[in-house]
């Protein structure tokens, strides 16, 4: 079975999440305190954590980085703060999902699903994990790391996972939906324009840094990735 916690103080939201899990056979704790959250989430195995970014004595995106600090379970945010900006910071923390509330419950629950087959996925590649190669540029897929002309590039997960996609798809143009059921899930329900953020921090840390260009744009089409 499935672990879920679900870290939100508003009491009956958090309520209604845990009964709806649990009618889809999840195991599922609830805490509404932010301390009391990250407690449970770094002394229990969980699959998926389901957090709330406005809560007492630590607020959500506080308890975000003190996770990913020692584990990198599946986070879903959620909070009334839906605009791009607020969604790119949680994501940069270490969030796998940000969802603005209110939500529709149908939401949530493939939004898990995307979580969960997301990690089993990797963690069946992962004896397969080899080192990515593009002219100067190295990926290392087991490290987590990436480098260009052996200087290390500081990439957050989805950046180094964008990356990754652009390069496995090395001379092939891939749309803005491709990289979102690639690198936000199948599922995703969020705003498009969140690719493009990344692809120009991804230019601002490669292309700008060592006056080349890597990726490239096809107008009215997506990007792609050829050998400087």
């Amino acid at each position: 079975m499935k672990r879920v916690l679900v870290i939100e103080d508003e009491v009956k939201i958090a309520r209604f999440i845990q009964l709806e899990l649990k009618h889809e056979g999840y195991d599922v704790d609830i805490v509404h305190d932010g301390r009391e959250g990250f407690e449970m989430a770094t002394t229990n195995n969980y699959d998926v954590i389901v957090l709330d970014v406005m809560l007492p004595s630590l607020n959500g995106m506080e308890v975000l980085r003190r996770i990913r600090s020692v584990s990198d379970v599946s986070v879903i945010m959620l909070s009334a703060k839906s605009n791009v900006t607020d969604k790119v910071m949680g994501l940069d923390i270490g969030a796998d999902d940000y969802i603005g509330k209110p939500f529709y419950i149908e939401e949530l629950l493939a939004r898990i699903r995307v979580c969960i087959k997301r990690k089993e996925n990797t963690v069946k590649k992962e004896e397969v994990s080899t080192c990515l190669k593009l002219g100067k540029l190295l990926i290392d897929d087991k490290k987590y790391i990436a480098s260009y002309d052996d200087c290390i590039l500081e990439l957050t997960k989805k950046e180094f996972d964008l990356l990754r996609y652009l390069v496995i798809n090395k001379g092939i143009v891939v749309t803005r939906d491709d990289i979102l059921k690639n690198i936000w899930g199948y599922e995703y329900f969020g705003d498009t324009n969140v690719v493009d953020v990344y692809i120009r921090y991804l230019r601002n840390k490669i292309d700008n840094r060592f006056n080349i260009k890597l990726i490239n744009t096809v107008r009215g089409v997506g990007y792609k990735v050829e050998n400087e």
